[in-house]
């Protein structure tokens, strides 16, 4: 088998560990193919997302285990993990994943839990009497 290329990917509590088969055709999320794994077609299109705008989806495959998080949080994981990977194949592709800003980790994270409040914002109904 031919070289693969590995790299991490993580968003919000979700992390990915990918790794990049050239010639490979076998897209496999935690051992379940992406349309399986993730349930909807923005999430599998999200998740593809640097494979598309590099014009490898038909060159490599790809082989994810994900944990943590929830599913839009694992599908922006895997797709920085494959964005990396694929920088370790050829960097020649930074130009068009950055400027896809594909190689960005989003910084949001949840809010804490404030005391006095009932969720993170939410305040308690205020009656006067």
């Amino acid at each position: 088998m031919s070289e693969s290329y590995f790299a991490v990917g993580s968003r919000k509590n979700a992390s990915a560990r990918v790794w990049l088969i050239p010639g490979g055709s076998d897209r496999l999320v935690n051992d379940h193919t992406y349309e399986e794994y993730f349930g909807r077609a923005d999430l599998v299109r999200n998740a593809l997302k640097p494979l598309k705008v590099t014009g490898s989806l038909e060159q490599f495959g790809l082989k994810c285990k994900v944990r943590g998080g929830g599913l839009s949080a694992q599908a922006d994981a895997v797709s920085l993990g494959t964005a990396r990977a694929l920088l370790i194949h050829n960097q020649d592709l930074r130009k068009p994943l950055k400027d896809a800003e594909l190689l960005k980790r989003d910084p949001r994270e949840h809010e804490r839990m404030k005391y006095g409040l009932a969720k993170r914002r939410k305040r308690f109904q205020w009656t006067k009497r």
